[in-house]
C-alpha cells in the first residue's frame, strides 16, 4: 500500500526533519502563534476578539485551547472586519449561501498566495488517487478563475494529468459524452449528484470509471458502498469546506479517514456542548484555525461538522493523523419529545438502500409528521418502495411517527436538490415554512 503523499509534502512544506507528532506539533504551535499575531495586527474582528489574549505567553496546544472560537455567524455579520490586506489584494470573493433569516451572507476572501497555497495542497491530495494515465472529470463549478475547479485543473496540470472540468452536473447525457468522447477514468464530484448519474448512466459508468473521489458534502456509507460493489469503483473521500481554503484533507489507499492539511490547518475535535477537547475516538465538533491564509485568517473556527480522530495508526503507514470520516452537521437532525434523535444519515442508510431513489428530500413539520419526497425514474415503483421505506423508518425510532411520503419524476435536465449546497433534514413552521 502506498503511503499519503501528504506526508513528504507535509514534511518539505514545514521543514521539519523527523517523521514525528513532536515535531508537526512543535512547528503548529509556531504558526499558531504566528496566525494570532497576524490576525491581530491586522484584522478589526481579532483585534477585539483578542484583545484580553497574552500571545506570547502561549507555549503549548493546551494554551492555546484558551483562544475564543470564531463562529458562522461572525463572519455574517460583517466579513470585511475579517480583511488583514486591501480590497485590491483579494484576488477572489467566494459569497455562501446560509439559511439565516436576516439576508446577511458569508463572504470568504483570497490572495493571489492563499489560492496558490490551495493548489499545491490539490496536487498532492489528487496524488493519493490519480497518476498520469488518468483522464479527470471534474463536476465542480471550474468557470470563475480561483474557483474548486479552476484550482484542481491547475494542481493537476502540475502533475502532467488531464483534466476536464465540467461544472455541476446539470445534463446527464452531456456528461455521458464527456466520459465516452475523453475515456475518462476518474470522476469528482458531489455524493448525491454522483450517485445519480451512476444510477442513470450506470452502462457508461460501469465501463469507464475507475476511481471516485466524492467532496463537498457528507458521504452517505451506503453510497460508497454501491459504487464499490457495483461498479467496482475505488471510492476516496475529501473534507473540506470553502473557508478552509476548499481542501482540509484526504483519504489514502487505505480508505479509512481523511488526512489532513496539517502544514496549513491546525485541527481540533471539541465537545459542542462544553467546547472542551475530545478524546480521539469521541465525536465531536471540527474546528480548525489558519496558517499563513493572508486575506482572511480564521482562528479555531467551528464549522458545525461532526467526526472525530482515530485512535488508530493508518496502514499505508503515516505518522499523519486520521479524522474519521464526517458523519454530517451536528444540526442536522431532529429531535423528539422522548428526546430520540433523528438524523439525515440515518435516513440515507434506509432511503438510499434502493437503487430505484434517484434523490429525495425530508422535511420535519411541528406536527410531528416526517414529509419524504421520493425522485424516481418510474413512478409506478412508488407503492413498493413506500411500504419498504415507512416500515423501515417506523422500526427505527420509538416515538409515535406520522410518514407522509410522496413521489416527483424524474427530469431529464437535472437539477439536484442540494446544488453545491449541503443537505439539509429540514424543519418546517406551522404555516409550512422552513424554520431557518
Amino acid at each position: 500500500m502506498k503511503q499519503t503523499p501528504l506526508e513528504n509534502w507535509i514534511l518539505q512544506r514545514t521543514g521539519i526533519h523527523e517523521r514525528s507528532r513532536q515535531a508537526l506539533e512543535e512547528y503548529q504551535i509556531q504558526q499558531l502563534a504566528s496566525t494570532l499575531h497576524y490576525a491581530k495586527d491586522n484584522s478589526r474582528y481579532y483585534k477585539k476578539l483578542l484583545a484580553q489574549t497574552d500571545i506570547d505567553s502561549i507555549k503549548s496546544i493546551s494554551g492555546f485551547h484558551a483562544v475564543p472560537f470564531t463562529y458562522p455567524e461572525d463572519i455574517r455579520k460583517k466579513p470585511t472586519d475579517f480583511l488583514c490586506v486591501s480590497e485590491k489584494e483579494v484576488k477572489r470573493i467566494v459569497t455562501l449561501n446560509t439559511s439565516g433569516t436576516s439576508g446577511e451572507e458569508k463572504r470568504i476572501y483570497f490572495t493571489e498566495g492563499d489560492l496558490n497555497q490551495t493548489i499545491d495542497f490539490f496536487q498532492y491530495g489528487m496524488n493519493c488517487l490519480t497518476d498520469q494515465s488518468d483522464r479527470v472529470l471534474v463536476l465542480l463549478p471550474g468557470k470563475a478563475y480561483g474557483s474548486i475547479g479552476d484550482l484542481l485543473k491547475k494542481a493537476l496540470a502540475l502533475s502532467h494529468i488531464e483534466c476536464i472540468v465540467h461544472g455541476v452536473l446539470r445534463d446527464p447525457e452531456e456528461v455521458e459524452q464527456i466520459i465516452m468522447e475523453n475515456g475518462i477514468s476518474c470522476i469528482v464530484g458531489i455524493p448525491m449528484q454522483i450517485l445519480y448519474f451512476s444510477r442513470i448512466k450506470s452502462e457508461v459508468f460501469r465501463k469507464f470509471i475507475k476511481k471516485v473521489l466524492l467532496s463537498t458534502d457528507y458521504v452517505p456509507g451506503v453510497l460508497v458502498q454501491e459504487l464499490e460493489s457495483r461498479f467496482h469503483c475505488t471510492v476516496f473521500n475529501h473534507y473540506g469546506m470553502t473557508e478552509m481554503g476548499y481542501g482540509g484533507g484526504v483519504e489514502c489507499q487505505a480508505l479509512t479517514g481523511y488526512h489532513l492539511r496539517e502544514g496549513d490547518l491546525y485541527f481540533e475535535i471539541i465537545d459542542p456542548a462544553t467546547g472542551k477537547p475530545a478524546t480521539d475516538g469521541q465525536y465531536g465538533e471540527v474546528v480548525f484555525t489558519t496558517f499563513g491564509r493572508q486575506a482572511m485568517p480564521l482562528i479555531r473556527y467551528r464549522t458545525g461538522d461532526m467526526a472525530r480522530f482515530s485512535k488508530n495508526h493508518c496502514a499505508c503507514g503515516t505518522f499523519l493523523r486520521t479524522m474519521d470520516k464526517v458523519i454530517g452537521r451536528i444540526t442536522n437532525k431532529v429531535v423528539f419529545d422522548n428526546s430520540e434523535e433523528m438524523h439525515l444519515r440515518e435516513l440515507d442508510e434506509i432511503i438510499l438502500k434502493y437503487s430505484e431513489v434517484l434523490d429525495y428530500t425530508a422535511a420535519f413539520s411541528r406536527t410531528d409528521t416526517l414529509e419524504i419526497c421520493l425522485t424516481l425514474m418510474k413512478g409506478e415503483l412508488f407503492e413498493k418502495l413506500q411500504e419498504e421505506i415507512a416500515e423501515r423508518i417506523c422500526a427505527g425510532w420509538k416515538t409515535d411517527l406520522k410518514l407522509c411520503m410522496t413521489w416527483k419524476p424524474d427530469s431529464r435536465i437535472f437539477k439536484i436538490t442540494n446544488s453545491m449546497g449541503k443537505r439539509n433534514l429540514i424543519r418546517l413552521q406551522e404555516g409550512g415554512g422552513k424554520d431557518g
